[in-house]
């Protein structure tokens, strides 16, 4: 897993400093509003559980992904390039634990309706989702690779990661009051289990990247 850099040479340290936040917000705004396995577990974590019983998972999200960039950009991807078979693993073990979540979505029946004890994601389940979401991967290595200039690497680092948090809690948020909506207007539990079918389906539908490349 190679890590390219910006060319940055000819740009001094201020120009280098603002250049590529704008193009970088635009990259985490695309990634992060974009139909991917994170939304469409808050899509139905928000039918199911309402807004402000899925905060913990948008967090959890948010702050799992601007850790991975920081961690990934820190050294933990050189990691990977010496031992391919962690990233391969994980992947796979990415790709098993959406299958359950599919699952799990398509069984739950709603707001006070589903089974006891029935809980949208915690903070924390949501933040090391972030490590076998492939959707997430591509986001950090993006990051690093195109929008993270060389000169002066790890403080422009820490500038790309809180961009990225500012940007995506916001983005996903889009997709938690879109369930909550949802939740609201299909009164009958029927047709909240119809919707979670859907969710869970297209789950299944974003495990595409890691078959294509099996």
């Amino acid at each position: 897993m190679q890590i390219p850099t910006l060319n940055a040479d000819a740009m001094s340290p201020d120009s280098l400093q603002t250049s590529f936040l704008l193009p970088l917000a635009m990259f985490a705004f695309v990634s992060s509003v974009t139909p991917g396995p994170n939304n469409v577990m808050l899509t139905a974590s928000g039918a199911s559980f309402g807004y402000r019983r899925s905060v913990p998972h948008m967090l959890g999200i948010t702050i799992g992904v601007v850790v991975m960039v920081l961690l990934v950009g820190a050294g933990l991807g050189a990691i990977f390039e010496r031992m391919p078979i962690i990233y391969s693993v994980l992947k796979y073990l990415g790709a098993a634990y959406l299958v359950w979540l599919a699952w799990k979505i398509a069984g739950s029946a709603g707001i006070d309706r589903g089974s006891a004890g029935a809980r949208p994601f915690s903070f924390w389940q949501a933040a090391a989702f972030q490590w076998v979401n492939p959707k997430a991967w591509i986001m950090a290595i993006g990051v690093i690779a195109t929008y993270t200039p060389r000169e002066d690497f790890f403080t422009n680092l820490i500038l790309s990661a809180l961009v990225l948090g500012v940007v995506n809690y916001p983005s996903v948020s889009v997709w938690t009051l879109f369930g909550s909506a949802v939740g609201r207007a299909l009164r009958s539990a029927q047709a909240l289990r119809r919707f979670n079918w859907c969710m869970a389906g297209l789950l299944l539908l974003s495990l595409y990247p890691v078959l294509a490349d099996a």
